[in-house]
């Protein structure tokens, strides 16, 4: 007989079945949804990486657009030593070869930004598998971003779209792509380079070569471990890294680096370790075009470039952009006398500076004159802008009286104060401003150029502002008397007259002293007016004024007797020209700046020649009699500091110029192979010292020029210029100014004239004096590269002892 089964166990094990082959149905419907979503995910990443391939979500570069890539680049200008005077720029960047990299940098770059280099081919699988688990999954943001250099490239040079809720993976595949076809057209190492002129860097510079200038102040080939990790470190985050304004938290990060070189075998650790310890030490060099060695420079021959590019086309039939294209512009510029110039310019102007406000404290240098300030207001920049948009002349003095944020210029450090425009005007009334060139005086070429205190807060260009250049015109006076034919051992009487014909004018004299009789030389030395304006009358006004204007003076002379005194407006350019032909023994002589303009690549796309004017201006002898007055200047005249107190040993000419109430200062210096200017004055001329003793040229302008020579006359590199000397007038022209030992030979001279009549010997062998031989120096036309000069006048015991022989035969 059969057992029968429970019901209840029956029910059971169907129950089991049931559950079991619901649960497979389960897992099987997971499986599926699993499948069909990752097909669906499949074919959605398929379809969305196909839109973003053919360009449906913006244009994917092509690989022949890849091979043209060109990041904007500066143009920059160098000196003639082929160092970087500035750039103009859109973006700061200039271009190293892979080559002109340190491998500091390249190893600090791959450690921390893409470890697996040389394993991909622009993207890397592993480190998108990280970041997702890590990143996603974990929540881990130490893992990184997951882009390859290659990708990172991508990314800056066409910058991410917004795409709403797709935004992130459209971007990112649009820049894999990019990526891989960089790796496909480029090598490693040009993929290197290509990045490290890319990125940007802190305080908006890009590429490796301006951030290594900028921080370090040298090209990333001479980078070393800890400052190259410096640099890597900032790609991170540039402000928050910036080893300037944030040196503990670019410590840090630099470590960082370091460690990460350790951690993938570029560093030991005993390397690590050392260069952990080394302090963050950063030669900071600001190059922009505000600031630099030569901003004023820049902005001179800028107007000229500008032309030139849109006058001249590239290979592609398109015109040169001088802030993309990244030419390069040689200029004959000193950088060594430069960076003196600037140095001499600063210290010199911050000690007269506050001089200055000492001199008057609480007042104002104008007194209760207003419209000093009237007119200051309407030669700013603000106003003429609120004038163009026609805003009313009320509404504009109520901007001006309006408090706000201003940068301040100062000496001891720029400052952000809150003040009305009208002040800030009244501030900047009280600074004095200053011009400064050196140029060679045969080639006309330019050594140096400072055109004010700061480009950034002083734009105006102070060399070729047009000011009263008081005594220095007194050479060109001097010179159109020997000109005219007056001797140079011609003696004037120190006397006050009065020019009725110019309405009863009468010059006076600084020192008030009207006695004596002075020679041409020994006038121009101390500078006596009453005798320049009675050289001028004896020479002819219309005969000097034409001479100044030969020697290449623009400016309006007026021909009145005041003219000797250095009344009328010139600026500092043209005295350094007028100068300059002085020392080139009577030759025109013009500036000569810039030598040629090269492609980025540094093929010379145009030169140009140094052709200066074929035209003697006035006679070589006389020029170096002129030359030989103002050495007296120097020697025991006005311009003496230039040895007392600033040290310059060599043969050295100069004069100084003051205008009246000592609103401009003046003082322009000579070497046989260098010539240098500076003016100083404030920005409107009733803004001056009260005294003589500290406003004159001598106190304001000489110590520029001679802080200028101090620093150079003694290099190793300008010993020309130490031990050159000025070519002489003739013996007898030396004679007859007194200058021994020509002044003994003279009494012998004349002794013998008149024993050669009654047929007696020429005694001068009788006196044991030795008649020294004429040098090279002293003979016209033998110097090499030097004009001829013209033949010297006899003197007239040497004409009379022609005539008495011929009479006598």
């Amino acid at each position: 007989m059969k057992k029968k089964t429970p019901i209840a166990s029956v029910k059971t094990k169907s129950s089991t079945r049931k559950k079991s082959g619901s649960s497979k149905s389960f897992g099987r419907r997971v499986l599926f949804f699993f499948i069909k979503a990752g097909i669906a995910l499949v074919l959605l990443a398929s379809l969305l990486f196909l839109i973003v391939y053919v360009g449906f979500t913006g244009p994917v570069p092509s690989a022949e657009e890849l091979q043209k890539i060109k990041n904007p680049l500066a143009t920059e200008v160098f000196s003639s030593d082929g160092k970087l005077l500035g750039r103009y720029y859109i973006e700061n960047r200039s271009n190293v070869s892979f080559d002109e990299i340190s491998p500091n940098v390249i190893n600090a770059l791959i450690a921390t930004e893409d470890s697996r280099f040389y394993h991909h081919r622009g993207i890397d699988e592993i480190a998108l598998l990280r970041v997702f688990f890590k990143s996603v999954l974990l929540q881990d943001r130490s893992s990184g971003g997951g882009s390859t250099l290659s990708q990172q490239i991508a990314k800056n040079l066409y910058p991410r779209k917004s795409f709403g809720p797709l935004t992130m993976p459209v971007n990112k595949l649009r820049e894999s792509i990019i990526a891989y076809r960089l790796e496909n057209i480029y090598t490693k190492d040009e993929i290197l380079s290509l990045y490290l002129n890319t990125v940007p860097f802190a305080e908006n510079t890009f590429g490796i070569g301006v951030a290594s200038e900028r921080f370090f102040s040298k090209p990333p080939s001479k980078l070393n471990v800890h400052e190259a990790a410096t640099i890597v470190g900032m790609l991170k985050a540039n402000n928050s890294y910036n080893p300037r304004k944030n040196p503990e938290r670019s410590l840090d990060r630099r470590n960082v680096v370091i460690d990460q070189m350790l951690k993938y075998g570029y560093l030991s650790e005993g390397e690590a370790k050392m260069y952990r310890a080394e302090p963050l030490e950063l030669s900071y060099n600001l190059i922009t075009y505000n600031e630099g060695p030569a901003p004023y420079l820049m902005e001179k021959i800028r107007p000229f470039l500008q032309d030139w590019c849109n006058n001249h086309l590239k290979e592609d039939q398109t015109t040169y952009n001088l802030y993309t294209d990244g030419i390069k512009v040689r200029t004959t510029i000193d950088f060594d006398m430069q960076m003196a110039a600037e140095k001499a310019v600063s210290e010199q102007m911050k000690n007269l500076q506050n001089l200055f406000d000492e001199h008057w404290g609480k007042q104002k240098p104008w007194g209760n004159d207003q419209s000093v300030v009237y007119r200051a207001m309407k030669r700013s920049e603000r106003y003429r802008t609120l004038k163009k948009n026609g805003i009313p002349e009320d509404q504009i003095k109520t901007v001006f009286n309006t408090p706000t944020s201003v940068s301040l210029f100062n000496w001891n450090g720029n400052k952000q104060v809150e003040m009305t425009p009208m002040d800030s005007i009244q501030y900047y009334l009280k600074i004095l401003n200053t011009g400064f060139m050196a140029m060679d005086p045969f080639s006309g070429e330019l050594k140096a150029y400072v055109g004010g205190n700061d480009f950034r807060y002083f734009k105006y260009d102070h060399v070729k502002a047009k000011r009263q250049v008081g005594s220095t015109f007194k050479p060109i006076v001097y010179l159109g008397a020997l000109e005219a034919g007056i001797s140079p051992d011609t003696y004037f009487t120190n006397e006050k007259k009065v020019y009725e014909d110019y309405d009863n004018w009468s010059p006076e004299n600084s020192h008030d002293d009207y006695t004596g009789f002075y020679s041409m030389e020994g006038a121009l030395a101390k500078s006596i007016n009453t005798i320049a304006v009675d050289v001028l009358m004896q020479a002819g006004i219309s005969n000097v004024v034409d001479l100044a204007k030969r020697m290449g003076i623009d400016s309006d002379l007026p021909e009145y007797p005041s003219l000797a005194l250095g009344s009328a407006s010139v600026s500092l350019e043209e005295m350094v020209c007028v100068y300059s032909e002085i020392v080139n023994g009577g030759r025109k002589v013009t500036p000569y700046y810039l030598k040629a303009i090269e492609s980025n690549s540094g093929q010379v796309l145009e030169e140009f020649d140094n052709i200066q004017p074929d035209e003697q201006v006035a006679q070589t002898e006389n020029c170096r009699i002129i030359t030989q007055m103002l050495k007296s200047v120097v020697n025991a005249g006005t311009g003496s500091t230039i040895r007392s107190v600033w040290g310059v040993d060599s043969d050295f000419a100069g004069k100084t110029g003051t205008t009246q109430d000592q609103a401009d200062g003046w003082f322009i210096g000579m070497t046989p192979n260098l010539v240098a200017g500076a003016w100083v004055g404030g920005e409107d001329p009733t803004v001056h010292f009260r005294t003589l003793g500290t406003g004159a040229g001598g106190h304001t302008a000489l110590p520029i020029v001679g802080h200028f020579y101090s620093q150079i006359i003694h290099k190793s590199k300008y010993q020309n210029l130490r031990f050159s000397t000025f070519n002489l007038p003739s013996e007898e022209t030396l004679a007859l100014m007194d200058i021994p030992p020509y002044r003994e030979i003279l009494e012998v001279e004349r002794r013998g004239f008149f024993r050669d009549i009654f047929g007696k010997k020429d005694d001068r062998q009788q006196t044991g004096i030795k008649v020294p031989e004429k040098s090279a120096t002293a003979q016209p036309g033998k110097e090499e590269g030097k004009p001829a000069a013209e033949p010297a006048k006899k003197p007239f015991w040497q004409s009379m002892k022609e005539i008495f022989k011929k009479k006598s035969k």
